[in-house]
């Protein structure tokens, strides 16, 4: 495996406290990382942004600037995520679809591949760039751009069930199951705009529980303990 995009979901970087930053948590991502960037893989990161805010919950908040919000919790997210992993000993590099002065760059795929020759790890920050869109878009958008082979999903759960696993315990849980049955089940492993771009562009996504001891470099190595969306 050459080149992985990992999604870090914004609850999972939050750990038990559901809210802003739990440093330990952040620093084990970066040490798994760091791993797999001295193995050679190429890494790509893309965060949520539910740590900060979860704007579409509100009627108050037009969407469009509800999602532009979100898309500035991303950039923060980012930005904090990528001083760990430089304080690790990792170089990294931060794009979005959108200018943010001096914080960034503007993302293309001909930046983002020279990074990734240079042992980089590339943060893709702010989304689409567009309301309406999520980050599960974005990630997709993203890995099938930079041609990566697989997108990790890192969540708070260690991956796809038939049913919530928080409501009903006796969820069954899928090792693999194909975009199709994801799409025709609306199981939600990514919204529904993320799953059909994933099926048309053949882009496999891996599902696993952030938080489990070495499951980024488990997964990537083969010690998979989540589930498999094939295409």
């Amino acid at each position: 495996m050459q080149r992985i995009l990992l999604k870090l979901s914004g609850e999972a970087l939050a750990g038990d406290k559901k809210t802003g930053f739990d440093e330990d948590t952040v620093r084990a991502v970066a040490l798994q990382v760091k791993q797999l960037i001295d193995d050679g893989i190429q890494v790509g990161i893309v965060t949520g942004g539910g740590n900060f805010w979860r704007g579409r919950t509100s009627e108050n908040i037009d969407r469009t600037k509800a999602d532009q919000i979100g898309m500035l919790a991303t950039v923060m997210n980012c930005i904090y995520v990528s001083e760990i992993f430089r304080s690790v000993g990792m170089r990294t590099a931060i794009l979005t679809p959108f200018e943010c002065g001096s914080f960034t760059k503007l993302f293309s795929k001909d930046r983002a591949s020279k990074y990734f020759e240079k042992g980089m790890v590339v943060f893709f920050a702010g989304g689409t760039g567009h309301p309406y869109f999520s980050t599960d878009t974005g990630v997709v958008l993203r890995a099938i751009e930079v041609e990566a082979e697989v997108i990790l999903l890192a969540k708070s759960i260690d991956g796809v069930y038939d049913s919530d696993p928080k409501i009903n315990p006796s969820a069954r849980k899928y090792d693999e199951i194909s975009i199709d049955d994801v799409i025709a089940n609306n199981l939600q492993v990514v919204d529904m705009t993320a799953s059909i771009l994933a099926r048309e562009n053949k882009m496999p996504m891996w599902v696993f529980e952030l938080n489990e001891k070495d499951s980024i470099v488990n997964t990537v190595k083969g010690n998979f303990n989540g589930t498999k969306v094939t295409v």
